[in-house]
């Protein structure tokens, strides 16, 4: 059985020890020697790891830092405004530039200033050609006429009737096909098939090779070629090919300047003012999507949106640097409504 220990001398013994150290602290101040490390309180001091984690609630749950941190993002989003604007002010807009009638006339699919007709409509959806679908109207005309084994014997009042029928059945089909064919009651994807088409037929080196000249020295450079070629004899074929000498080669210097140049084969569909024309269109409609109630969420078209802008911005650099700011570049930065903020700077959307 272990011994007992009375608790009033442990209590004494404590008292005492507090006492003798509280003297010896007291005579060490008096003679003026500091005290050594082992009278010195012991700290207990946390991990670096946990100090961080601490610092960085503190951070978040500090009112006044809060508060710093929504003023600089206030300053930083005015500021990008201000210089927006600016851009904008100086260069034009980047994505959509200038509206002209040609702009405007993307969002019906139809050429500037035309209005939508009950009948004879040129612009007709799913590449159907107005002449032929009024030739096939009238075939299917005459085939579904309502004929008769012997017409002598059937009397008038049923012809009458059925040829009522027949011409009421006729209008409804009439009806329904131009519906189905009219561009208005087509999508979206449909409009833009039929831009594709007009910006080719609009700017394709096809037709504005007769419209519109080349940079200052492409002329020039094509007819010394073409005359080089002819002195030596040989004469390039539809295919491009290198053919045997001519036989009756020009005699002067007049046929050689009135020698024509080569026909392109085909409508232009590759060029870089058909391709500008083109990502114009899609960026167009793809900017009126964005900004509706469906697309404001739709981070996936807004990033599609930005490449569209810059592959146009790159078309656009080139483009002037090989024309020289020419006549062609003239005119389609007036048509299609581009500022020097579609190809100039950084485009930051």
């Amino acid at each position: 059985m272990p011994p007992r220990i009375d608790l009033h001398a442990c209590s004494l013994s404590h008292h005492t020890a507090q006492h003798s150290l509280c003297n010896a602290l007291s005579q060490l101040r008096i003679s003026g020697h500091p005290p050594s490390n082992a009278l010195r309180p012991l700290k207990t001091s946390r991990p670096s790891s946990t100090s961080t984690v601490a610092q960085k609630r503190r951070k978040h749950q500090d009112p006044y830092a809060l508060a710093q941190a929504r003023a600089r993002k206030a300053a930083n989003l005015s500021r990008q405004e201000t210089l927006q604007v600016e851009r904008a002010k100086t260069l034009g807009d980047p994505v959509r530039g200038v509206t002209t009638p040609f702009i405007a006339s993307l969002d019906t699919g139809r050429p500037p200033n035309e209005q939508p007709k009950e009948e004879g409509d040129q612009h007709l959806n799913h590449f159907v050609n107005p002449k032929l679908l009024q030739s096939s109207l009238e075939q299917s005309r005459r085939l579904t006429t309502p004929t008769y084994a012997s017409p002598d014997r059937v009397k008038e009042e049923k012809k009458i009737s059925d040829s009522e029928i027949h011409n009421i059945r006729h209008a409804n089909a009439v009806e329904a096909i131009r519906r189905i064919t009219n561009i208005d009651n087509g999508s979206a994807e449909d409009r833009t098939r039929v831009n594709i088409q007009r910006c080719i037929d609009t700017f394709g080196r096809h037709v504005t090779d007769t419209q519109l000249k080349g940079r200052p020295d492409a002329h020039w450079q094509k007819k010394k070629a073409q005359a080089a070629a002819s002195t030596v004899g040989i004469q390039p074929g539809k295919d491009g090919q290198f053919r045997p000498p001519a036989t009756n080669p020009p005699e002067s210097s007049d046929q050689l300047a009135q020698a024509p140049l080569m026909e392109r084969v085909g409508p232009d569909t590759g060029s870089s003012e058909v391709q500008i024309a083109i990502l114009t269109a899609k960026i167009r409609s793809l900017a009126n999507f964005l900004e509706s109630r469906r697309g404001r969420k739709d981070k996936v078209n807004k990033r599609n949106l930005r490449l569209l802008v810059h592959r146009r911005q790159k078309l656009l650099r080139y483009l002037k640097k090989k024309e020289r700011g020419g006549e062609r570049f003239r005119y389609l930065m007036d048509t299609l409504g581009l500022t020097e903020g579609t190809y100039k700077g950084e485009i930051s959307l």
